[in-house]
């Protein structure tokens, strides 16, 4: 795996369309790779599971909308962590703690075993309207334990934007879009892919396999806050 990292890396320096292309695949990686960054793709997928007859193109609105609040959160603390002369991501421990809690209840919210009136249908009638802010936040918040694994993953590429930004500033933010493109690019297949599986099985909310599958996402997204709570 070191052989693709550094592989990766040296594509970052060679022509822009490879450059671009590597930090592509390195938004990829940094979900399919990254222990924490894998609790978006059970988180998402339940949280689109819970929906009531919505069609694919919401199914995606919805996912793009978790990613980009997780992009959001990710931003504010590498300009925060950045202009404190610390290390971009690195807010502390007491981060994981927080977003582990969160998981903890919406965990136990898939598993039917607690209730979140700003997600539960009956006891908050307009959440179809509430669906895609509620996407949003939950990615704003998820996004808080995802800073030192993200920039982890975005050191080499950070190096080179902050390297060519007086340079050639359009290049460094496009090695940044195409990061968050390949970033975002697997939270909404998931999240999309789920709900065309869904269809073509026609299930409904009450249908078994649905009841199976956002117990099984609990269960992960339960692991997933133990995992943070471990390495805090």
């Amino acid at each position: 795996m070191m052989a693709v990292y550094s592989r990766l890396t040296m594509m970052l320096y060679e022509a822009w369309w490879i450059a671009l292309l590597s930090s592509f695949i390195w938004g990829i990686l940094s979900i399919i790779l990254s222990p924490c960054h894998l609790a978006t793709i059970p988180l998402i997928v339940a949280f689109i599971s819970d929906r009531k007859e919505i069609s694919n193109k919401k199914a995606a609105l919805l996912s793009t909308m978790f990613s980009l609040g997780i992009l959001v959160t990710l931003i504010i603390i590498g300009i925060i962590t950045g202009m404190m002369g610390r290390i971009l991501g690195d807010i502390g421990g007491f981060s994981n703690y927080i977003v582990g809690v969160f998981l903890l209840l919406f965990g136990f919210y898939m598993l039917n075993i607690v209730k979140i009136p700003f997600l539960d249908r009956r006891i908050s009638p307009n959440i179809k309207r509430k669906g895609v802010w509620a996407a949003f936040l939950i990615g704003l918040i998820f996004g808080l334990a995802l800073g030192p694994c993200a920039f982890a993953f975005m050191a080499p590429i950070v190096g080179l934007v902050f390297s060519l930004a007086s340079i050639n500033l359009l290049f460094a933010l496009s090695l940044i879009f195409f990061f968050a493109l390949g970033h975002c690019g697997v939270i909404i297949f998931f999240g999309t892919f789920s709900e065309m599986v869904r269809k073509y099985l026609h299930w409904t909310e009450n249908s078994k396999g649905i009841i199976w599958l956002k117990r099984v996402c609990g269960v992960l997204i339960i692991g997933a806050a133990i995992y943070l709570f471990l390495t805090a």
